[in-house]
């Protein structure tokens, strides 16, 4: 089967296919949160979506909040993963999850969907990311999220007991 995928940046149009793919995805997994496990289509539709389409541009949020867009990455008509860029880092976020997050289906998963979706994001970043790095974390114990990240040219620049910090030159 030829993969015809495409990274898309969240969206009104495509409301109902991100509502079930972010109620799918559990509360927090491998160090990524998702506070809207579970809400009805109704309230994603009218406070979950506008919300996160508003990171992009942020308005009245507090100092430590940096901007962030929210991208799918679709195979075909189905939302395979979700890809998270934040648009510079804080002190505490070049510490912590850097500038990219990501998530892939749990039925999507090990077929190569996370390695493109990355790269996908990482072109993206690359346009947005003011540092010459673009910085990522993976918990210790996440090997096939490790793999993806060295896949798209990331090298291990520190770790915590928990967490491997990677880096990937832009």
């Amino acid at each position: 089967k030829q993969i015809k995928m495409e990274l898309r940046k969240i969206n009104k149009a495509d409301a109902f296919k991100q509502w079930e793919y972010t109620t799918e995805l559990p509360e927090d997994e491998n160090g990524l949160t998702n506070q809207y496990h579970g809400i009805t289509f109704e309230d994603y539709q009218g406070k979950a979506l506008p919300e996160l389409i508003s990171y992009e541009n942020p308005v009245n949020m507090p100092d430590w909040f940096v901007p962030e867009t929210y991208y799918y990455l679709w195979d075909d008509d189905q939302i395979v993963g979700e890809f998270r860029i934040r648009h510079y880092l804080t002190d505490d976020l070049r510490k912590g999850s850097g500038h990219i997050g990501y998530s892939v289906r749990k039925g999507c998963r090990g077929k190569g969907y996370g390695t493109i979706g990355l790269k996908l994001t990482i072109d993206e970043a690359k346009k947005i990311v003011p540092e010459e790095e673009i910085y990522l974390r993976v918990n210790k114990d996440n090997i096939a999220s490790q793999k993806v990240m060295l896949k798209n040219g990331a090298y291990i620049a520190g770790e915590d007991d928990e967490h491997f910090f990677l880096r990937i030159k832009k």
